[in-house]
């Protein structure tokens, strides 16, 4: 049988518990058709030589803001905490447009594929202009990424005990409106999807309780993901406490979150009967280590939350936090910090990229599809590169070298089965043009001169 495409020669990382030392990817009709050991391959159209690299399916970013790339390293707000952060950014947020979305999601994208991630959601909640989650889905679908769109949401603005400016905050007949638009317009279902929608207010704080609740009933409605950043600073305990008389968690439970359909970005500050209780209840979980970090208000306890039961996933979260977009990094950090908080022994290099691809998987509600390379997956992968220096030495472990050693970045990335970054550069046409409109964005709404 002709394949379409043949990836030979490398060593494959097909999923945990599996992997083949000398082998080969072979894909057809958008799928995984088959995996096996050098000297089985089927011919193909077309063959990519891995010349003995490391082959693993395509990383999956289950956080991000992908319009915060228009205020990277923004010099204000680098030194703030969480909430001193996001009320010096709001007011340059206020003017994003449908254009600035369109060229920070193309970017962001781009950026993604870079780092060897195949599958990201996005975390939309700024809303200062109509349609701004269109432009993202259409960005998606020119550069051909697997794109989780998530409707995210503000209602309470400075004037309402938030921290958002009103302009960008919306109406709860607004918000719920839209939402339905979206799911009907772009959400697919179908095996194989390039495009979904999920519902995702922004936080407790910024939304009201009606918004919470009521995203939860079109989710059963219409069978979506629900996604919100959850425990993730102390004020947010203490604004929990003094709003609702409880803490997020408990929160979370009372407006009807708690399930197999929701997954929290961050969760840094819950009790240990909270994970125990939200682990039982299905709800998955996203350690962002480098934001985290940046931050420096702490984070999630990864290889713990998986001890208790409940699935996890990595994200690169805010392109203005981390004000970076690569998912190897976001890996890398995530093993790193599991070794710094409970010793060496307490997480591998595959705990990691296990996270990175099944856990990120799960958190979607993709994990059948994606996060894999067993045959019938969809074809979405990464041949990694790493320079000959920075590999020297290491000869005995491919999966271990890949975060110990490095920066790896992708050589080749495969989405859907077609290659859109080919010798670690993006098979992007308009890339350029849209690297210059998206300067000109980033200068206006830091109110630097052209």
């Amino acid at each position: 049988m002709l394949v379409d495409l043949l990836v030979s020669n490398a060593y494959v990382y097909v999923d945990r518990g599996w992997e083949i030392p000398a082998g080969w990817v072979a894909i057809k009709d958008r799928r995984v058709h088959s995996v096996g050991k050098a000297g089985e391959e089927p011919s193909a159209a077309r063959t990519v030589d891995a010349g003995g690299k490391l082959v693993t399916p395509g990383l999956i970013n289950a956080h991000h803001h992908m319009y915060q790339n228009l205020t990277r390293a923004y010099a204000p707000v680098t030194n703030g905490s969480l909430f001193q952060w996001l009320t010096g950014l709001y007011p340059l947020w206020a003017g994003l447009t449908e254009d600035s979305v369109y060229a920070s999601t193309y970017v962001a994208m781009v950026e993604l594929l870079l780092g060897g991630c195949t599958t990201s959601m996005d975390h939309m909640y700024v809303h200062p202009k109509p349609r701004l989650i269109d432009a993202q889905i259409r960005a998606g679908r020119d550069l051909g990424f697997r794109f989780l769109a998530t409707r995210g949401s503000m209602t309470r603005s400075v004037e309402d005990g938030g921290l958002p400016p009103a302009s960008v905050v919306q109406s709860e007949d607004a918000i719920l409106e839209d939402s339905v638009r979206l799911v009907e317009a772009y959400h697919d279902a179908a095996a194989g999807a390039m495009t979904r929608v999920a519902l995702a207010p922004c936080s407790l704080f910024s939304v009201t309780e009606r918004i919470m609740s009521e995203s939860a009933r079109l989710a059963e409605q219409y069978d979506l993901r629900l996604h919100t950043h959850l425990a993730e600073d102390h004020d947010e305990d203490v604004y929990s406490a003094e709003v609702y008389g409880c803490t997020p968690t408990e929160y979370l439970e009372r407006v009807g979150w708690a399930g197999k359909r929701a997954w929290v970005a961050h969760y840094i500050y819950p009790s240990e009967a909270e994970i125990g209780r939200l682990a039982h209840a299905g709800v998955c979980a996203v350690q962002c280590p480098c934001s985290n970090m940046m931050i420096g208000g702490g984070s999630a306890d990864a290889m713990h939350l998986r001890a208790r039961g409940m699935q996890v996933g990595l994200g690169c979260d805010g392109s203005a936090s981390t004000d970076h977009a690569s998912m190897w990094l976001e890996a890398r950090m995530a093993m790193l910090l599991g070794r710094y908080r409970n010793g060496p022994q307490s997480m591998s290099a595959r705990d990691a990229l296990d996270i990175a691809t099944r856990g990120g998987a799960a958190c979607l509600g993709w994990d059948d599809e994606i996060g894999h390379l067993r045959p019938g997956a969809c074809a979405d992968l990464v041949v990694w590169s790493m320079t000959d220096v920075a590999l020297a030495g290491a000869h005995s472990d491919p999966v271990e070298a890949w975060l110990r050693c490095g920066p790896a970045v992708a050589g080749t990335t495969i989405v859907n089965g077609a290659v859109l970054v080919e010798d670690s550069r993006p098979v992007a046409a308009a890339l350029g043009d849209v690297l210059r409109e998206h300067a000109v964005h980033a200068r206006r709404m830091q109110g630097l001169s052209a």
